[in-house]
């Protein structure tokens, strides 16, 4: 299944520099992979690690440090249409995608460059924006509303740095001025109401960005209304609804509304100036990409962005040929395994994974894709005992290749459910840490809670499931949470107290 934020904006078109050589950027939270110039990569992977310690500094968290496979990966592709192609979205307003799965946190944007109109919306703005909303995820196990998603998102992205190092964080959304100006207005209880904003939509294209934005600003550094937006929170924390909680922190809604655009209207407005020495970021290296390594970058952004039937035997077609070219390539072989197995071969999976881990047995993307394959042969083996014992013990290899990556404890939980066994305590545990590690994965929360009401543990179901059932881009998926929130619910009136958290 495909989850992913979409980035709107209107339409902008970006010129392309000439051709340039594929280079991979990697630091302690991003990799990046762009067809740009050594230093242009450098320097944004660099400006995001500093990014990324703002926003730790100025919230007063930091998620937990992501294990190597888990680290945010950004393909730069050519322009907007590269990115509405891999998301196979018809939207004209797609600027950049944002797909948080365990162990495959994949973000596309455009070309990254400098310079510019201060009005324009820049590729390094989308990925700031897409960022913010990975930051928020991992930092915290709550449901917010749309607004507040997207309010947060775009304070944060706004920014800008200055010569010095100094970065600008709560900045104009100068991107926005044209659709704050020329936009349809979103009335005060729409915005305010995710369900209801849903519901009255229009196919149009409207303020909800630019007045998310405005409001988080406002109440943010507006002295009349500090402290509201921490008692809104706290409302809601405590399951009061999106308008009823807006009602008893913010007041009159009308008023809020007026004073909005009397703040919009503001010459001048108050920001946060972070110097180089407040912050402490790891370093970022890069390097060229070989002749081998660029031919698949391709194949690789198709398959780590999901592909369908169709779209597989497409990849592995360009991937069998790419390896046919570089036959003993350990990046190009890990990504052919990936291809196979989405294409429904298992056995070529295999072999192609075990060709990388023997050139490289760091390759742990390619011991996933065994554990893939061999799951997928398990379910129709004679020998089904034998064959959920071959899956596990390819989960302890990739296991052993990297402790924190979320997929290997998430199919061992998997391997019993699987072969309808009941999963060990020591497999419901490696699923509680797999959420821990990855908690931006909806699918794994509703893994997690279905355990949870099984065992009759329906306080923590509750709490498991409510960042899914509440997630404003859940889709069917945050319905079939919604579902199974109300059962957890029901299930916890008719319970003892003595069901509950404990106190911290």
């Amino acid at each position: 299944m495909r989850f992913f934020l979409i980035f709107f904006f209107a339409f902008l078109n970006f010129s392309s520099p000439a051709h340039a050589a594929w280079h991979k950027a990697s630091g302690e939270h991003f990799v990046i992979y762009a067809n740009q110039s050594d230093k242009t990569i450098q320097l944004f992977a660099e400006r995001l690690e500093v990014y990324h310690a703002a926003m730790a500094l100025l919230i007063g968290r930091a998620p937990e440090s992501p294990s190597p496979s888990n680290r945010v990966n950004v393909f730069v592709v050519r322009s907007q249409a590269g990115v509405r192609k891999l998301a196979d979205l018809k939207t004209k307003y797609t600027a950049g995608i944002y797909l948080p799965n365990a162990g495959n946190i994949v973000t596309i944007v455009p070309r990254l460059r400098t310079g510019g109109s201060k009005f324009s919306l820049t590729p390094e703005t989308v990925l700031r924006h897409e960022y913010a909303h990975h930051f928020l995820f991992n930092i915290s196990n709550r449901a917010y509303p749309l607004w507040f998603q997207e309010g947060f998102a775009e304070f944060f992205a706004s920014g800008r740095f200055e010569r010095d190092g100094t970065i600008v964080l709560g900045g104009a959304a100068n991107h926005r001025a044209y659709e704050l100006a020329a936009s349809r207005k979103v009335p005060i209880e729409l915005l305010l109401d995710t369900a209801a904003y849903r519901k009255n939509k229009s196919g149009g294209y409207d303020q909800f960005y630019g007045r998310s934005w405005l409001l988080y600003h406002y109440l943010t550094f507006d002295e009349a209304r500090r402290g509201q937006m921490t008692e809104y929170l706290k409302l809601l924390g405590k399951g009061t609804t999106e308008p009823d909680a807006a009602r008893e922190a913010f007041g009159d809604l009308d008023q809020l509304d007026k004073d909005m655009d009397q703040y919009a209207k503001k010459k001048r407005i108050s920001v946060f100036s972070i110097p180089p020495s407040k912050l402490k970021t790891t370093p970022v290296s890069t390097r060229r990409l070989s002749a081998a390594e660029a031919a698949i970058v391709p194949v690789m952004m198709e398959s780590r962005t999901g592909v369908d039937e169709e779209e597989a035997k497409k990849v592995v077609a360009d991937a069998r040929g790419v390896a046919i070219k570089y036959p003993d390539n350990p990046a190009v072989l890990e990504a052919l395994a990936e291809a196979e197995f989405d294409a429904g071969f298992d056995e070529q999976a295999i072999a192609a994974a075990d060709k990388a881990l023997a050139l490289d047995p760091t390759r742990v993307r390619a011991q996933i894709q065994k554990i893939y394959a061999h799951a997928r042969k398990a379910e129709t083996a004679d020998d089904e005992t034998a064959a959920w014992k071959q899956v596990r013990r390819q989960v302890v290899a990739a296991n052993r290749i990297e402790n924190d990556h979320p997929i290997p404890l998430i199919q061992y939980y998997l391997s019993y459910r699987s072969s309808q066994n009941r999963p060990p305590q020591i497999a419901v545990d490696g699923l509680q840490r797999a959420l821990e590690l990855a908690p931006f994965d909806q699918s794994l929360r509703m893994i997690l809670s279905a355990q949870y009401m099984e065992d009759k543990q329906y306080v923590a179901a509750a709490e498991t499931l409510r960042p899914a059932a509440y997630n404003p881009h859940g889709g069917s998926l945050a319905a079939a949470a919604g579902k199974m929130l109300d059962l957890a619910m029901q299930a916890i009136e008719k319970q003892p107290v003595t069901d509950a958290i404990p106190a911290d």
